[in-house]
Parts: C-alpha cells; sequence; structure tokens
C-alpha cells in the first residue's frame, strides 16, 4: 500500500503543533497558580478569593472570554521572585450581558504590587477601554508600587501615574468605570476607586489610605490602626470615599453584576452582521496545515477555510500581488476584511517566480487599495501575519519597492476601522509594520504557538552578527579563527536569537496580547469585533500624502 506523502506531512505537522500546544498548556497551567499554593491558602485563610476566582465568579458562565497578557513578566525579574502574569489578572468578558474588560490585582504574587511589567499590562486594559468604549472594573488588592524598582515604574509618562491621568480621561469618555477595594489600596492607588465612577470596599478586608499606620506613626506620630485608619466604616460614614460597604468578597462581585446590569446600551459602531455559518473545516485541521518547518510554503486559503464562514470569502484582485492575499469574508457573521500573507511560490504576470511570505511592490499596492476599500465600507480588517520582510534587490528597489511599502503603510497605520493582527508564523522586520504589527495600534494581537518576531530569523541573524564578532575578534588580535570556533560563536549567538524572536519572549513583554491555541482563532476574534462595535470612528479616514 502507497503510503500518501500529503497525509504524512499532513500528519507530522499535526503532531508538531499539538506539542508546541501542550507546552504553551503547561505555561499557562503554571501563571495559573499566581504566586503558589502557600500564598493561595493564606489568602483563603482571610476568607478572601484569588484574583482569578473572584473574575470567575464575577463573569456571566458559559460566555466567551479572552485573557489579555496571561504570559506578561513570564521569565523576568528572576532576581526578585519572579511576576507571574505581572501579578495582574486582565480579562474581556461579559457580566450581566455587558462586555466589559476586568483588572484584578494577584495579591499572591508579590501582595499585589506593581512592577514595571504591572503597569505596562494596566495601561493596556485602559487602552483597550478606551478604543472600544468598554466599561472597565478593577478589583483592588494591591500593596502599591514594588519599592525595589521604584525608578522604573513610578516617575515616567508611561508609568503609574498615567493610570490616574487615564481614569480622569475615561470619565470625560463616558467609560463606566468600577474600582472594588476587596484587599489593599494603598498610596498613589488610593486614588484609583475615587476617580472611578463608583466604589465598593470590602468590610474587614478592604483598606484605602495614603500613608498604613507604619508610616503614618513615623511621619506624624499618630498611634491607630489600619482599620480605623481606612477601614469600610471609615470610608463609608466618615470620610465617603466609597459609595458601597459590603460584607464579603461574593457580595461585592454580586452588587457589581447588579450595577452592570443597569447600565444603558452602548453606541453601535455600525458594523455588518447576519447569522453566522461554520467554517469549511473544522477548526484543528489548520494543526496539519501550518508546516512545522516554517520554510515551506503552503496556502493560506486553507487555514483561511478554517476560520470564516463557509462559502464567505469573495477575493479581491486574486490574480494580481499573489503574495498578500485580500478578500472580504465573514468571521461568526461579522463582516470583515482579511490581509494575509501567502506562503505559496507564484509567478508574476511577467512569468517571475515569487516567493511565498515576502511583500513585492504589486502585494503591497493591492493591500494599499484594499485597506482604503475597507476604510471607506466601515468593515474591521483583520491581518494574518507571516512574513519574511519586503522584497529586496535592484528589480525592486528600481520598481520602488520603499515607495509601495510606504503606501501600504501609510493606508494600514491611517486606519479608522479597527484592526485585529494575528502573527501565524513569522514576523520579521518591515513586514511586521506593514502588517499591522503593535507599533501600529491592532485593537488586540496575538501569536501562534508558531509566531517568531524580530527583525530576521535567528539563522540570518546569527549569520550577520557572527561576521561581526570574527571581525571584532581579528581586530584584537586573534587572526585565525578555526571552524570549530566559528560554529561555537554562531550556535551560541543563534540560541540567544531565538530565545528573544519565541512568542512568550513576545508575550511576556507584551508586544503580543496572548499566545493562543490556533484553533480559539476564530472565537477570540468574534470577542474582539464585538468588542470593537462599541465605538464608531472618531474621524474620517485620511491617508495624508501617499507617492505613486
Amino acid at each position: 500500500m502507497a503510503i500518501d506523502s500529503k497525509e504524512l506531512e499532513f500528519n507530522k505537522n499535526d503532531d508538531e503543533m499539538r506539542l508546541k500546544i501542550s507546552r504553551m498548556e503547561g505555561e499557562l497551567a503554571s501563571v495559573m497558580k499566581g504566586g503558589g499554593e502557600k500564598r493561595i491558602a493564606a489568602l483563603h485563610e482571610k476568607g478572601k478569593m484569588t484574583a482569578r476566582e473572584r473574575i470567575d465568579m464575577l463573569l456571566d458562565t458559559n460566555t466567551p472570554r479572552f485573557e489579555v497578557g496571561a504570559f506578561a513578566g513570564m521569565g523576568m525579574y528572576k532576581e526578585h521572585g519572579g511576576c507571574p502574569a505581572g501579578g495582574v489578572v486582565m480579562v474581556i468578558g461579559k457580566v450581566s450581558g455587558k462586555q466589559c474588560i476586568v483588572v484584578a490585582n494577584d495579591a499572591t504574587v508579590k501582595a499585589g504590587a506593581w512592577f514595571p511589567i504591572t503597569g505596562k499590562k494596566n495601561l493596556r486594559a485602559q487602552e483597550i477601554a478606551m478604543e472600544n468604549k468598554l466599561p472597565i472594573i478593577y478589583l483592588v488588592d494591591s500593596a502599591g508600587v514594588y519599592l525595589p524598582m521604584q525608578d522604573e515604574i513610578f516617575p515616567d509618562k508611561e508609568h503609574f501615574g498615567r493610570i490616574f491621568r487615564n481614569n480622569a480621561v475615561m470619565s470625560s469618555m463616558g467609560i463606566t468605570q468600577i474600582a472594588a477595594v476587596m484587599g489593599s489600596c494603598v498610596a498613589g492607588g488610593a486614588y484609583l476607586p475615587i476617580m472611578s465612577d463608583e466604589s465598593l470596599i470590602v468590610d474587614k478586608t478592604g483598606t484605602i489610605f495614603l500613608a498604613g499606620s507604619y508610616l503614618v506613626k513615623a511621619a506624624i506620630g499618630e498611634n491607630i490602626d489600619n482599620e480605623t485608619l481606612g477601614g469600610a466604616t471609615t470610608h463609608t460614614e466618615i470620610s465617603g470615599v466609597c459609595d458601597y460597604k459590603v460584607a464579603n468578597d461574593e457580595e461585592c462581585l454580586m452588587t457589581i453584576r447588579k450595577m452592570m446590569g443597569q447600565i444603558g446600551d452602548s453606541e453601535s459602531a455600525g458594523f455588518n452582521r447576519i447569522e453566522s455559518v461554520a467554517p469549511k473545516h473544522e477548526a484543528k485541521k489548520v494543526y496539519g496545515i501550518l508546516p512545522f518547518e516554517r520554510s515551506k510554503p503552503y496556502n493560506v486559503h486553507d487555514i483561511l477555510d478554517c476560520i470564516f464562514d463557509e462559502g464567505s470569502l469573495t477575493e479581491y484582485k486574486s490574480d494580481y500581488g499573489k503574495t498578500i492575499v485580500c478578500a472580504y469574508a465573514r468571521l461568526d457573521g461579522w463582516s470583515v476584511g482579511i490581509v494575509a500573507n501567502q506562503r505559496e511560490l507564484s509567478k508574476n504576470a511577467k512569468g517571475e517566480m515569487q516567493f511565498g511570505g515576502v511583500i513585492y511592490n504589486d502585494s503591497a499596492d493591492k493591500a494599499a487599495r484594499f485597506i482604503m476599500n475597507c476604510n471607506q465600507k466601515n468593515i474591521p480588517l483583520i491581518f494574518f501575519q507571516d512574513v519574511s520582510g519586503f522584497m529586496v534587490g535592484s528589480k525592486s528597489e528600481h520598481a520602488g519597492i520603499i515607495k509601495d511599502g510606504a503606501k501600504m503603510v501609510n493606508a494600514m497605520a491611517n486606519s479608522v476601522v479597527p484592526k485585529f493582527t494575528v502573527v501565524v508564523g513569522n514576523s520579521y522586520g518591515a513586514g511586521n509594520y506593514a502588517m499591522c504589527g503593535k507599533a501600529y495600534d491592532p485593537r488586540l494581537i496575538v501569536g501562534w504557538p508558531t509566531a517568531e518576531v524580530a527583525v530576521m530569523s535567528g539563522a540570518a541573524a546569527a549569520k550577520t552578527l557572527l561576521q561581526i564578532e570574527v571581525a571584532s575578534l581579528k581586530a584584537r588580535g586573534e587572526e585565525e579563527i578555526t571552524p570549530e570556533r566559528e560554529a561555537e560563536l554562531y550556535n551560541k549567538i543563534k540560541s540567544r536569537y531565538d530565545e528573544q524572536i519565541s512568542p512568550y519572549y513576545a508575550a511576556s513583554r507584551l508586544w503580543l496580547d496572548a499566545i493562543i491555541d490556533p484553533a480559539k482563532t476564530r472565537e477570540f476574534l468574534s470577542i474582539g469585533i464585538e468588542m470593537a462595535s462599541h465605538k464608531r470612528a472618531e474621524k474620517p479616514y485620511n491617508v495624508g500624502v501617499i507617492q505613486t
């Protein structure tokens, strides 16, 4: 019996993807433990729930949710004991039928103290709320700034103080903010509840003060306990800082659910949606489609058929600029525009072979025009990245690849319809920028476990850096570099670079909002588009000056 080589390749790809997903799930399981079992138990002994338990009780059951930044802080701050999930849990979900974003301090991680990545993650939550006019709920349980790193979290523009600036801006925008003080809320963080629309405080658990009892004693000599200084009774009966005193975590969360259920409906961005249709192929088929050897070609249409509503895809200029696929489609009924890198080899009109995953003049020109069309029609854009960069060489330069690339970047960067980005494989160099990388304000950006984000591939970078290293060694008098020594240097350089281009490195620094199972891409995108549908574009589409 003959072996089907295509089936063999599919199964091999499927096995490799499942291994990567298994690793991702293992890493997530570790993140979910926060500061560890002992600290979770200590929290429970105080009658408190963990951040994730609070969010689970708050959110509607059996409704779609998306956690942002689960891998934030991964591998960082080792000298300080680490900071799982950045010490704060952030989830987009529904409360009493209203989509919102919930931000909960994880008190099992350094008592919920703020590391630099904690600040970055909180600001990301507020950015998402402002971009999409999404209500935001803060579940506060934090010891404030992590003092050993105060210089990296306190004074700069995108540091701790920006949180309260954003509170004020969001209030002016009419974005609902609810703060629940379910533990410590100290120093500068004490401004958060009063700068939110409404605030709750848990009796005998929640405390709010600019300075705790020890600091008060040191500063002014006053003897006072924390509960009298800034407990629930103080702030609901005397200071008036908080609006509601609740008996425990459960009552606090149920009260928030009631409050959210009374909020009026949000405006609509006017995106078109019809009845949802299942994709042509089951979601997990994508595992076998994407080659585990990233140099191998594949047809991106096969991936799209696992994600978008069957029969909905209408390709734009299908025979022109073939290294980028542009298409109108439906995603869970939503009308969307797709801009996807095509990894199949193809020939242009002149019969010249084009490499998959590379952006040529014609594909950049096509994508720019398609992006403009989607803005004209108020259609959200979804970018699928597997890109090595723009084509180089004399032919491309003489044809004006820089000009065509700039046209695409301009059209994309000025887009007023929401953009979403999925990094499937490579995300290299200027290709990352043109395909709506993090710097270009995608509403959400995620990577598959196969994603790589860098200036260039590990092998290419290692070869370049090796040449520099060898030249440097020779300049210092080491005239002969043996092949063995060169191989040793190459492997060392590549190993370091490979660590930096992994999706975990990107997600730990919030260059990616999440690493997701490819089979959940459709669900993620549907949540994102629903989120974006709450806010209309604030200005008309204008690309400014474009060279043609």
